[in-house]
């Protein structure tokens, strides 16, 4: 089978790469800024640096909020013939922040309470109403970048003009006090695979790796592990990371990361996720691949005029070869039944009906 994994050419893609060259037999690396997708005259197509991208088994599209709208037009284009990780509008939801927490909305997962709003009057009745400390943040952003922290009234006020001068939609969020700790738990398939307890350095209120916050293992409840999966899930994402903030109400989901770092979690868990990424994607592979060959199967009875019935096949419609006096079977009725000339067989006949079966003498069946 063959696989490919478009991305960027971070560290964690490379590791992915090289774990999946243990199972597939070959796995293309490809640069997701040399992908185009060409619309029109009711077509659509993948080129990759000009020519029309192979075709493959697997594909797992990865990369930042910025190449979202490429990541969805290729997810869309070849869903329906590849297996992907990744459903397109994953790529539309967990990109953008604003989404990700309708999305939980929808699905009643617990989060902090969150605040949209339209025009910069509304958003200044909220910072009046509101309980301080509160978190302001873009819809789009990675790696803790565009999350602003305002302690009182006045500072939120001050982050709101220059918000507004950049004509930058943005998010309202109760801030909740852990300390600077929160949660990454990364998720494959129906499972939580890892998982670690991030602190932020002093003076940060992000507990982000890449903003020097620090990573230890961790091991969450069963409860924080179910809230994770169906974060996944309800962003159309078999693998993911979750963010999550341990609160007294219980953990509250405040981000998922389609692109996630594999660096820090596999430093600090020892576990190695880009081995059970690679594992995944082949075993899903195969068996879509299984699958589409029994369909495939089947299709070619229906065209043989096979017939089945509960799963066993019923009747066969076809002509006999006759060899002088005698009858030559279709090889697929030998296919079918496994008959060999070693075994004893029971024939019964009558005008216009012949029945064909294992002996049962002896004991055989």
């Amino acid at each position: 089978m063959r696989a490919a994994l478009i991305s960027l050419g971070s560290i964690s893609s490379k590791w992915t790469i090289e774990a999946m060259e243990k199972y597939f037999d070959k796995v293309d690396d490809i640069n997701l800024k040399n992908i185009e997708v060409n619309l029109g005259s009711g077509s659509i197509e993948v080129l990759y640096n000009g020519e029309p991208l192979s075709k493959y088994d697997c594909i797992y599209p990865k990369g930042s909020f910025r190449f979202a709208p490429l990541l969805r037009s290729i997810a869309t284009t070849l869903h329906n013939t590849t297996f992907m990780p990744l459903k397109p509008e994953a790529f539309d939801i967990g990109h953008d922040k604003l989404l990700t927490h309708l999305a939980l909305q929808r699905y009643k997962i617990p989060m902090p309470k969150t605040y949209i709003t339209s025009t910069p009057e509304a958003a200044k009745k909220i910072l009046e109403k509101v309980n301080y400390p509160i978190i302001m943040k873009f819809p789009q952003g990675t790696q803790g970048k565009g999350v602003m922290f305002a302690d009182s009234f006045a500072s939120a006020s001050s982050m709101l003009d220059a918000l507004t001068a950049l004509r930058q939609p943005f998010i309202i969020q109760e801030y909740v006090e852990t300390g600077g700790i929160d949660i990454r738990v990364i998720v494959i398939g129906d499972k939580v695979v890892a998982a670690m307890k991030r602190k932020a350095v002093k003076g940060e209120e992000r507990a982000n790796i890449h903003a020097g916050g620090k990573g230890e293992p961790y091991q969450p409840d069963a409860h924080t592990k179910k809230i994770a999966v169906q974060t996944a899930k309800a962003i159309g994402a078999d693998i993911c990371a979750v963010d999550i903030l341990e609160s007294p109400k219980g953990p509250l989901v405040i981000e998922a990361n389609l692109s996630p770092g594999l660096q820090g979690i596999t430093e600090s868990t020892k576990i190695d996720i880009a081995e059970k990424i690679a594992k995944y994607l082949y075993e899903k592979t195969k068996s879509r691949f299984e699958s589409g060959k029994k369909v495939g199967t089947s299709k070619i009875f229906e065209d043989l005029g096979i017939k089945k019935v509960g799963g066993r096949v019923q009747e066969i419609v076809s002509n006999l070869d006759f060899r002088g006096d005698r009858i030559l079977l279709p090889k697929l009725v030998t296919d079918i039944t496994k008959f060999n000339e070693k075994e004893e067989l029971s024939i019964k006949s009558s005008r216009g009906t012949l029945v064909i079966k294992k002996s049962d003498i002896g004991g055989e069946k």
